[in-house]
């Protein structure tokens, strides 16, 4: 199947939307913790993983970048407008944590952050009539430019965000806590938004000419 049938399909576009949520959401808490200075675990630094993210911690103000690099990420891809630029950014940090997992052998973390690496690559090949161009030199070729998802969804991805991160800044001891809800209220969101996909998510296509 062609690629302009597979970005053109309004299941997919409904699936890409909400991955992107998805994806996003993902960084907050971490991101969050280092931010505002908080230590990421609680492993006794006898363990190299302990002693691999006391060591990140004790780097000062690196530790609090690491967190507003994850942020930034995460909010880029939840305003669905700068969702190309958010899946770059996350997959450049991604990859350094996918291949710290590795590397550090964590338990069942790997699996994770593999699933988290699909995703993100998905993104990235989505978008990609945006990157291509980047590597083609013939200026004479046609691109084809599809739209951003509808205002709908920009705005309820700026919503989410500021909820999450407002409620966690406001108490960062239970952000657990508010994770656990913020994650049940996504779910609804999900629901609500498949039982009114009839909405159209996407504007028209239309196809640019470069000269």
């Amino acid at each position: 199947m062609k690629f302009a049938n597979l970005r053109t399909n309004r299941i997919n576009q409904w699936i890409i939307i909400h991955l992107r949520y998805l994806v996003g959401f993902a960084f907050f808490p971490s991101g969050l913790t280092k931010l505002i200075g908080n230590r990421f675990t609680r492993i006794s630094t006898e363990n190299p993983i302990g002693y691999f993210f006391e060591a990140l911690y004790q780097s000062g103000f690196y530790w609090n970048f690491l967190g507003w690099a994850q942020v930034t990420a995460g909010i880029l891809l939840l305003t669905q407008r700068y969702a190309t630029l958010g899946a770059l950014v996350f997959f450049a940090i991604l990859t350094n944590i996918w291949v710290i997992t590795l590397s550090l052998s964590f338990s069942g973390t790997w699996m994770i952050t593999s699933l988290m690496m699909l995703a993100v690559s998905i993104l990235l090949i989505w978008d990609g009539h945006k990157l291509l161009p980047i590597f083609n030199y013939n200026k004479s070729s046609i691109v084809k430019e599809y739209p951003d998802p509808g205002r709908i969804w920009i705005i309820a991805g700026m919503i989410y965000a500021f909820s999450f991160i407002v409620l966690y800044m406001l108490d960062p001891v239970h952000g657990a806590v508010y994770e656990k809800w913020l994650t049940k209220a996504f779910a609804a969101i999900i629901l609500l938004t498949f039982a009114t996909s009839n909405y159209k998510a996407y504007k028209n296509c239309k196809i640019v000419v470069n000269t």
